[in-house]
């Protein structure tokens, strides 16, 4: 499947939850699909962190889709059935207007003087694309980690426009164990000699080392330790012994830095900060006094909350606490725990039980 993304302006003020306005910003997007004439078979993917507007199928530089597996044609959430929209967050680093881009009062890269960003607000940028799109409601809005709080976030901001609310591996806040993984990660960025306060763009540099120590540390939280053990192991690379240096020795080793040199490749380290921020910032229930349940009185959405035995990173006592907050407003919800080996990773995964689950589910639940 071929697919080209496209990009809207937006020339309306967006005022953002820390106070602050954007006059002018432009959103990228792909579409799978075809739209019905009633405009009701529309179903957002949000992205998570590091991920983009490219969902499904394969694009010019022919690589396929972060979530390839589950969009498309005959696939769990089938393409013939549905139109479904993945959009870039505000932000990112892959088209919408974020750090890298010009900001129009100064005439250069906006970089550490981009603002602060929230999950709600980029819920309101996407509200924003669906109008442009003549879609009023949305058959389902769904994400996994990151993606699946703007899901439920889209549940509580905007009840009237959601059918179906699919929520991932995720969590209704973060952990003061999460923040401090993301605050170490954000810190190795910082403290790289190359960041230049953010504005590494103008001295020709990137913080390249501070953001592969940042992707390490995140794809460790990412793995389960069965998956890194079967994976890896204490296996050397090869050789037989330990030769007492501080050099790459175990393939643990060689394989995080490698992960983390070719994230340093294509991803932005400004755009890092933002996104781990709206990780930190996201709590529905800080309005409320802290109470879930009210948070989430407000939706009218009908719920698929799925979570992986072995994700620690958002594990499955958080998504239960989704499910407990649903059920005691009486909100219709249904909850799957899959035992999966692989972290909190197993959402990108191919699965046959989670993905016969999402089939099912939209087959028999999510009408077009």
């Amino acid at each position: 499947m071929q697919v080209t993304s496209s990009k809207l302006s937006f020339h309306e003020p967006l005022s953002l939850k820390s106070g602050a306005t954007l006059d002018d910003y432009e959103l990228v997007y792909e579409t799978y699909g075809e739209l019905n004439a009633a405009k009701s078979n529309a179903v957002l993917i949000c992205h998570a962190l590091n991920a983009s507007h490219h969902v499904a199928g394969v694009n010019h530089e022919g690589e396929p889709g972060w979530w390839d597996n589950m969009v498309g044609p005959g696939k769990p959430i089938d393409t013939r059935r549905f139109f479904v929209i993945g959009v870039n967050n505000l932000g990112s680093c892959f088209g919408s207007t974020g750090p890298k881009s010009i900001n129009p009062r100064t005439g250069q890269a906006y970089g550490s003087d981009f603002p602060v960003v929230t999950v709600e607000d980029w819920v309101q940028t996407q509200a924003r694309l669906l109008d442009q799109l003549g879609i009023t409601r949305l058959a389902a809005v769904m994400g996994g980690s990151l993606g699946g709080m703007q899901a439920l976030s889209w549940s509580v901001q905007y009840p009237e426009r959601v059918a179906h609310c699919i929520v991932i591996a995720s969590t209704p806040k973060l952990s003061a164990q999460n923040i401090a993984f993301n605050d170490v990660a954000r810190q190795a960025i910082m403290r790289d000699p190359e960041f230049h306060g953010g504005h590494y763009y103008a001295h020709g540099v990137v913080p390249r080392r501070g953001l592969s120590v940042a992707r390490m540390i995140g794809h460790i939280t990412y793995l389960s330790d069965d998956d890194m053990a079967e994976k890896f192991g204490r296996t050397l690379r090869q050789k037989e012994d330990f030769d007492y240096t501080f050099g790459v020795e175990f393939e643990i080793e060689s394989y995080l830095r490698y992960q983390g040199e070719k994230f340093s490749d294509y991803f932005d380290a400004n755009t890092y900060l933002l996104i781990t921020k709206a990780l930190d910032y996201f709590d529905p229930a800080k309005a409320h006094g802290g109470d879930l349940q009210q948070a989430l009185k407000s939706a009218s959405a009908q719920f698929l909350v799925v979570s992986f035995t072995t994700d620690w990173r958002f594990p499955p006592a958080r998504s239960r606490d989704i499910v407990k907050a649903l059920v005691a407003q009486r909100h219709e919800v249904s909850y799957a725990e899959i035992d999966a080996p692989h972290g909190h990773d197993a959402f990108l995964l191919d699965d046959a039980r989670y993905h016969a689950l999402i089939r099912q589910y939209f087959n028999t639940r999510v009408l077009p």
